[in-house]
């Protein structure tokens, strides 16, 4: 057996035990959960899932702005139809998955394989430290500490992040990438304009599923909620997916994220509403991620974007036998 099925089994192994010890976590508390469940509404339930759904847009866009500076300017459509397709690769057990469907599907739009790998690896990063910045006020509620304590930490955090994004750092990186992969170095550099433009998509993206956080959260909390509850639903959800992001084992930070989130809130609800939060933001954003990648590969389907591939090859198997 290769070393790479070994990792592969190990991966889909411990989602697995992790999928089983919250799907337990839930059960056991069941009772207690579906009370708060009830309490969320159809208008609430409706407006959360259209917050989670700009969120969702959002981040095509964002990965669109990249796309489009390193040279590949596509419409709405066909980047609908490459970046929400292949971003259900993320509920598999790894990290570029959804990388490299999109680099596939794209290379039926005559987008080199590689400037869409970079694009979407460019996305996940700055997707990352836009998450990890709006999240920081709620490391706080993670970590049971004062929160006047962690002010100091927004101050270093955002230098630090700007110095991540400097378009010439990021080019040496790209750069240093692509030569020890052994592939072709891009067309041309990443611009500041993009870069500026990407990182301001993305705190959208977090603020808005921010708000779709917050919705859920009101509604479970009842009449008199506590004074941290609009600061632990708009930055709680961001930190949660964005060290959920960091499990890399774990398909789409499936249980982690949950988890965390269901810590944070704690602090303001009680943890069993805080649960039904997760639960319920799972279920939305899972469900807006499927719609999503449904709508797009209708298009792929219907412009040949995921089949003509596939009769390539047949035609150059036979040509080749």
């Amino acid at each position: 057996m290769t070393r790479g099925r070994v990792l592969t089994i190990l991966r889909v192994a411990i989602a697995v035990i992790v999928l089983a010890a919250v799907v337990w976590a839930v059960a056991k508390n069941w009772a207690e959960v579906s009370v708060h469940l009830n309490k969320i509404s159809w208008p609430v339930f409706v407006l959360s899932s259209l917050a989670a759904a700009v969120g969702t847009w959002l981040t095509m866009l964002g990965w669109r702005v990249i796309l489009r500076d390193l040279g590949s300017d596509l419409h709405l459509a066909p980047s609908s139809g490459v970046y929400f397709v292949g971003q259900l690769g993320k509920y598999l057990p790894g990290s570029l998955w959804s990388v490299l469907v999109q680099a596939d599907i794209a290379s039926h739009l005559k987008v080199p394989r590689r400037r869409t790998a970079v694009t979407g690896l460019l996305a996940l990063g700055l997707s990352l430290l836009t998450g990890l910045l709006v999240g920081l006020p709620a490391a706080s509620f993670l970590l049971r500490r004062d929160a006047d304590a962690f002010s100091w930490w927004v101050l270093l955090a955002i230098p630090l992040v700007v110095v991540l994004c400097v378009p010439r750092l990021l080019n040496a990186i790209i750069a240093l990438m692509l030569r020890t992969l052994r592939r072709e170095p891009l067309e041309h550099d990443l611009s500041g304009r993009a870069v500026l433009t990407s990182v301001g998509i993305f705190v959208l993206v977090w603020l808005a599923f921010g708000v779709h956080t917050l919705l859920l959260a009101q509604a479970v909390a009842g009449d008199a909620p506590h004074p941290d509850l609009t600061r632990a639903a708009m930055t709680g959800y961001a930190l949660s997916v964005s060290l959920g992001m960091l499990t890399i084992i774990l398909p789409a930070g499936l249980g982690a994220r949950e988890g965390l989130l269901t810590i944070i809130l704690s602090v303001a609800i009680p943890a069993p509403a805080a649960a039904a939060v997760a639960i319920v933001s799972r279920f939305i954003v899972t469900i807006i991620d499927v719609l999503a990648a449904l709508g797009g590969w209708l298009y792929a389907r219907s412009h040949h974007l995921v089949t003509e591939r596939r009769a390539e090859d047949e035609a150059s198997e036979t040509t080749a036998a």
